[in-house]
């Protein structure tokens, strides 16, 4: 959601902060600032609503420049889209602060801290956060001191950058349920939200734990634990690149990351390994592989989807019964609670509030057999987890993910085949017919992107729809539930999914001549039965998309019928290959009506609050 970058340097860190808040703009956002301290030792800031490149060209023309400095990009909760409610925000004029995440007793705060005296100029519960520490500094004059004080004054959730005028050269961080990450440079230090920021200046990051605290300056950083002791982080490498960011010859990000999918989930199977090893998830894993008798899969959005997709593969090949469950609504509900449950946590950023709470709700009633799958290493999802696996989908900028899916779904079909060995379900033989198969994924998603000339010439003609009906069997539901979140969430346009059978029991009552239906129907089992709904939709004018990979009488019938081209697919690489050319729909539709396709209205790459 939001994003942070400050640091201290003897050259200007402006620029280098506003660099980092381009690279952040995917997590979505609607405001932008930034504070410094100038050449003169004064607090001084600059704030936008609208993008990094408007903040940008407002610096530029004012000569803005500080040595030391916080940046922000911010996604309204507490408060409308303005200037005022834009971030950094001071207190006094000498302290700055930006923030991610929500101080849930901010209202009580604020009365507090009215009465003392002090002013609010916003309606953000990030206010309060400045006012509070200021309250303790002007007592202390210490900065470090106020701000580990005040952080025991907050509910909720935070990722602080803190600096003050009387202090021009460090900044405090701390963070709790948000994450944040140190940069370290050659004789300047920065911090951010992502490391995706950081990269342009530093490989070097080290990740705070919750409850730390840092004080960081041009040479040197310290960082204390939330029982106030001074210790000493991992400083990692990081295999990124800035490069690995960039747009490259793609119009958009969503574009060049969908076409990146062969090759993301290439390096992801090559990461698995050749066979199906329960080791690869982790030194314990064969052991809690054998000794479980309950899945239970926490996940939100598209990872739900993932989730839902890999409940049919655990159930029919692990023959162990699988849960799916929301994160937003698991955390909430009482649980029975079965300490032989492999939990499993699905997330793109690892970073995700309601997924972390969940695991950590899961855990404090001893379901402790816990397995991570996301794509960030060092995510607080991977530290919390007893087991983990990290997909090779690499930088995902665009906010509707597409390779981080189809890369948690190779995850997920390998889990699934390592559960059936560890339990004795999955002969030799068997294995290594699976995994020749599984070997032919990336060539065949290359296969599958070729339909996009066609996709292309459909999605005009969902320029003027304002509504969509996404229909699935078996496996093929849950990838239909994918195919209309795309669809809604960078074209706007209504998009529900029904498992096909459902048909009757309400969803008929939409269908019209102007009502699009889109089919997922690969040839299999099921395939008479989805040809059965496709004619109750068609006996009432509805204009049915039938995506097949083997057209025959009923695709003469149907509006438009796109062929996959996939011949003799197994049923469990079908999810994988499917879900292509919705995201090619979604994305031409979006094209085709104009919206933003990168950053979609309203909407947040990592939701790291509740």
């Amino acid at each position: 959601m939001c994003g942070i970058v400050g640091g201290v340097s003897e050259r200007n860190v402006v620029s280098v902060i506003i660099e980092g808040l381009s690279r952040l703009e995917y997590r979505g956002y609607d405001s932008v600032g930034v504070a410094v301290i100038n050449a003169s030792g004064e607090l001084t800031r600059e704030r936008v609503t609208g993008r990094v490149k408007e903040l940008a060209q407002k610096c530029a023309s004012d000569h803005f420049k500080g040595t030391v400095g916080i940046g922000h990009t911010r996604w309204a909760t507490h408060g409308g889209v303005s200037e005022t409610n834009a971030h950094p925000h001071f207190s006094a004029n000498n302290l700055a602060v930006v923030h991610n995440g929500i101080i849930e007793n901010y209202a009580q705060l604020r009365n507090e801290l009215q009465a003392q005296g002090y002013q609010f100029d916003s309606q953000t519960d990030t206010e309060v956060i400045v006012h509070l520490v200021h309250s303790i500094y002007k007592h202390n004059h210490d900065l470090l001191e106020a701000v580990r004080m005040a952080t025991q004054h907050l509910h909720g959730a935070y990722a602080i950058g803190m600096i003050s005028k009387d202090n021009p050269n460090e900044v405090i961080c701390a963070r709790l349920g948000s994450p944040l990450v140190l940069g370290v440079g050659i004789e300047e230090m920065y911090f951010a939200s992502d490391i995706s920021a950081l990269l342009p200046v530093t490989q070097k990051v080290v990740y705070l734990e919750e409850g730390d605290i840092a004080r960081i300056s041009r040479d040197d950083y310290q960082i204390w634990d939330k029982d106030g002791n001074l210790v000493k982080r991992k400083v990692n490498i990081s295999e990124l690149s800035a490069s690995a960011s960039e747009l490259g010859h793609y119009r958009h990000y969503m574009q060049k990351e969908i076409f990146e999918q062969p090759r993301a989930i290439a390096d992801t199977m090559q990461h698995l390994g050749s066979n199906f090893n329960a080791d690869i998830f982790g030194p314990e894993a064969t052991a809690i592989f054998s000794s479980i008798n309950k899945v239970q899969i926490i996940a939100c959005g598209t990872s739900y989807n993932a989730g839902s997709i890999a409940k049919y593969w655990i159930e029919e090949y692990a023959n162990l019964e699988c849960a799916v469950d929301i994160a937003s609504e698991y955390r909430y509900r009482k649980i029975p609670a079965n300490p032989n449950t492999l939990v499993i946590s699905l997330s793109q950023s690892g970073e995700t509030a309601d997924t972390l709470a969940s695991i950590k709700y899961a855990i404090e009633l001893g379901m402790d057999k816990t397995l991570s799958i996301c794509n960030v290493a060092e995510s607080s999802l991977v530290r919390l987890s007893k087991l983990h696996m990290l997909t090779q989908a690499g930088p995902e900028i665009g906010v509707a993910s597409t390779k981080a899916f189809t890369t948690q779904l190779v995850v997920l079909l390998y889990l699934a085949f390592s559960l059936a060995k560890a339990r004795g379900l999955l002969s030799a033989d068997a294995e290594q017919e699976v995994i020749e198969q599984i070997r032919k994924l990336p060539n065949l998603v290359v296969a599958t992107l070729e339909v996009e000339e066609q996709v292309k010439e459909i999605a005009k003609e969902f320029e003027y729809k304002h509504n969509a009906l996404f229909l699935g069997r078996h496996t093929m539901a849950p990838v239909a539930a994918e195919g209309a979140l795309k669809l809604k969430e960078i074209s706007y346009i209504h998009a529900e999914s029904y498992a096909a059978g459902e048909l009757k029991h309400g969803p008929l009552a939409l269908i019209d001549k102007d009502m699009p239906v889109i089919v997922a129907m690969p040839v299999n089992l099921l395939a008479d039965k989805v040809k059965s709904n496709v004619q109750e939709v068609l006996a009432r004018q509805g204009q049915v998309y039938l995506f097949t990979d083997h057209p025959d009488e009923l695709a003469e019938q149907c509006y438009t019928t796109v062929d996959l081209g996939l011949k003799q697919v197994p049923d469990y690489l079908a999810p994988i290959l499917y879900t292509i050319p919705l995201q090619l729909l979604a994305y031409h539709t979006a094209i085709a009506k104009g919206t933003d396709v990168d950053k979609p209205r309203n909407l947040a790459k990592s939701v790291t609050v509740e």
